[in-house]
């Protein structure tokens, strides 16, 4: 089995990419629907994240707005969620990939697989990366989304320049998207080679 960390930097078209490998048949974990999952109503993680950041749930779980207002900015704080989240991702993470046993590939998305040292966890990093002024204005199209809370998550995200420098692939979603889904099917066929290069 191929482990394939799949990455990029907020609006970069990383759900899209991701959607394109499960089209081809290939298992994909998706981090962030686990935290959804984890955060949501009855979800794992509730009690703990309100215990820690009062006020940031109610009857549908985790109100990300106030969790993020919470947490954005302040290191120490991040850090505490994190240490509340990582863990019980890893978990589902794990019962995946025992579900997902015979497959020849898996893909993991991870938005923040650099951040958090996940690429050391898989065999093969693709990252997707466009344009700085598409990605800026694909996330200002986001629901609750500002110029500076933009800016501030950036900052806490690898840049995406260092995200291709690292890579094995680069998945371009700036272009259309019959190349982007070519470029996924690329990765794919090099993966499913007997060496895997």
């Amino acid at each position: 089995m191929i482990r394939l960390g799949l990455t990029g930097s907020i609006g970069m078209g990383k759900s899209t990419v991701a959607k394109m490998f499960a089209a081809e048949g290939v298992p994909v974990f998706d981090a962030d629907a686990a935290v959804h999952r984890l955060q949501g109503p009855g979800g794992a993680l509730v009690a703990a994240i309100e215990a820690r950041f009062p006020g940031t749930t109610g009857a549908d779980g985790v109100d990300r707005q106030r969790l993020g207002a919470a947490v954005l900015g302040d290191d120490a704080a991040m850090k505490a969620l994190e240490a509340i989240v990582h863990p019980a991702v890893g978990a589902e993470r794990a019962r995946f990939l025992a579900e997902h046993a015979d497959s020849p590939i898996v893909l993991f998305d991870v938005p923040l697989l650099f951040e958090t040292g996940g690429n050391r966890a898989v065999d093969k990093v693709a990252v997707v990366s466009a344009a700085p002024d598409v990605q800026r204005a694909r996330t200002l199209e986001r629901p609750g989304m500002t110029a500076a809370k933009f800016d501030a998550i950036l900052a806490r995200q690898t840049p995406d320049a260092e995200k291709r420098a690292q890579a094995d692939f680069v998945i371009p979603t700036d272009v259309p998207l019959e190349e982007t889904r070519a470029a996924v099917r690329a990765v794919i066929a090099c993966l499913s080679r007997p060496t895997g290069r």
